[in-house]
């Protein structure tokens, strides 16, 4: 069983939304068709990477949107900056720890709906051993029957997670920005079996 992805769910709370072909329903992720993306300062730029592997639900009504629920999870250890060096030390006990902590968590506590297809997303994350709560921005980008689309935007504090390292410059500052920027694009589907 693929393990779920905590970001890309919480764009799926989007769902929520009421829309005209909208139907009360358990959406999956589409993994093939969906991604988990981040910007961390290094230096001066920021430089992209994502996770490859997750999944996730959700249960909702279109009608009422704030009773909604999902729970998802990420694989620490399929993240990605096209740098196998890099990803490396992401995945040692400098970062992620993946040995110890396999997966992130998120759990949603509340869904507030805003002007159009505007939805504020609340939850805890659990990463690295650590849980916080987090918010995100996301869009509702249309559904009909079977799949749904939609977006979400984010930012979280790496040291609130404990995940601290970095290196001072000769010139002053540090190596690494703290705030990473997340964005996530998701397709869900409803399940073959329940599908009419």
């Amino acid at each position: 069983m693929r393990r779920l992805s905590f970001l890309a769910a919480l764009l799926v709370l989007a769902a929520f939304v009421t829309g005209a072909s909208a139907q009360a329903a358990t959406w999956v992720i589409d993994e093939n068709h969906s991604s988990v993306t981040f910007h961390v300062r290094h230096f001066f730029t920021k430089v992209p990477g994502g996770f490859l592997q997750f999944a996730g639900t959700v249960d909702y009504d279109p009608a009422k949107p704030e009773a909604g629920s999902v729970t998802v999870t990420i694989d620490a250890a399929s993240i990605s900056t096209r740098n196998e060096r890099r990803d490396n030390h992401l995945r040692s006990a400098d970062f992620f720890d993946v040995e110890t902590f396999s997966t992130l968590v998120f759990e949603s506590t509340k869904v507030v709906k805003g002007e159009g297809n505007a939805l504020t997303v609340e939850g805890n994350l659990t990463m690295h051993g650590v849980t916080k709560p987090v918010t995100l921005a996301a869009a509702y980008l249309g559904s009909n029957e079977r799949t749904a689309g939609f977006e979400a935007t984010g930012t979280v504090n790496r040291k609130d997670f404990g995940i601290v390292w970095n290196r001072a410059l000769d010139a002053g500052g540090m190596m690494l920005g703290d705030d990473v920027d997340i964005t996530i694009t998701i397709e869900a589907n409803v399940p073959e079996e329940t599908k009419s």
